[in-house]
């Protein structure tokens, strides 16, 4: 396997299925050495054995997906079975199961990558579960949870690595580094019924932001993307809109490899200069995000009393830009 990311070593999170997957199918395709990472959890982040929660499972087509899980654990875990798979391709990967939303984890994530393949240029982090609920129905442990495991889980691995770039840096050997990171829609726009992810996903814009500002000195560019395609957290959701064309002959608009080429080439020495920007990514298509930006503004100079603020407010809303509606509403 050659392409342009021949002699890199990527590490890909959450790779054992549908977005990871094909990312890290598509590393290895363009030549990287890739570490697959997976802890092997089931849709709503418990794991494959936890059966006290079955009953949180609504029916048939549920239960099958939880037995299918199981057997893939008993097989060695959705991370080997992807590291089997490149290999048999020709390519080069190691699986690695760890939790990396704990320091011990992100930490043992990175040292995988150095003490396998002797260094590391690109983090992709994409691990993530749901655990949807209305505002009012949502508990603290789910809050908890699909934040630690997206957030934190961003986070603890772009950290280790980050720190691990910064000595090649200090060292004289300033790498080529990059890191893409796994926004959504949800974030950039609110979603109902996902207020725990939605959170979640903004944060790693911010986080992104900051990063991409603060490494670029050890030469490392930070870039996020918010994809839309069929994975185990949309295929239900959202079923009309995700499904798979009738016929082998159709384009599959929504497969999850379609969002991999942008993922590989960010992902590449090829990206050089491109860092800070968020991505959506769809079908065939690429979306450059534009952020807050400053939009109407008025200054009296002087405090406003709060009638002459709400005056205008109201004003200055009639000369912006309509915000994009919240997924979900219509």
């Amino acid at each position: 396997m050659s392409g342009i990311c021949d002699g890199r070593v990527v590490v890909v999170t959450g790779a054992g299925r549908g977005l990871g997957r094909a990312h890290a199918l598509a590393f290895a395709a363009e030549g990287a050495r890739v570490v697959v990472n997976d802890l092997g959890v089931r849709l709503d982040g418990r794991h494959p054995d936890a059966r006290a929660d079955r009953d949180r499972t609504s029916a048939g087509a549920d239960r099958d997906r939880t037995s299918a899980e199981e057997g893939l654990m008993r097989q060695g875990g959705p991370a080997a079975q992807v590291a089997a798979e490149i290999r048999a391709a020709g390519g080069e990967a190691v699986a690695h199961a760890g939790d990396i939303a704990t320091t011990a984890g992100a930490a043992s994530l990175v040292s995988t990558a150095l003490e396998t393949y002797g260094r590391l240029d690109t983090l992709v982090n994409n691990a993530g579960f749901l655990r949807d609920r209305m505002l009012v129905n949502l508990d603290e442990d789910d809050w908890d949870a699909v934040l630690r495991v997206h957030l934190k889980g961003h986070f603890l691995p772009l950290r280790h690595a980050a720190a691990h770039w910064r000595a090649e840096s200090r060292a004289g050997r300033t790498p080529a580094a990059r890191v893409v990171n796994t926004s959504s829609g949800a974030g950039l726009l609110g979603s109902l019924g996902q207020a725990n992810y939605s959170a979640a996903k903004a944060g790693i814009v911010g986080l992104t932001l900051v990063a991409a500002a603060e490494l670029a000195r050890y030469g490392v560019q930070v870039n996020a993307i918010a994809p839309a395609a069929r994975t185990r957290m949309t295929e239900h959701t959202f079923a009309e809109t995700m499904a798979a064309p009738a016929t082998a002959a159709g384009f599959d608009a929504m497969s999850p490899a379609n969002v991999s080429p942008l993922v590989v080439w960010l992902g590449s020495a090829a990206a050089a200069g491109v860092t800070g920007r968020v991505f959506e990514a769809e079908a065939g298509r690429i979306t450059v995000m534009e952020g807050w930006h400053p939009g109407p503004t008025a200054d009296k100079g002087a405090r406003w009393s709060p009638a002459e603020a709400g005056e205008t407010v109201r004003r200055l809303l009639t000369e912006a830009r309509a915000p994009g509606r919240v997924y979900g509403t219509g």
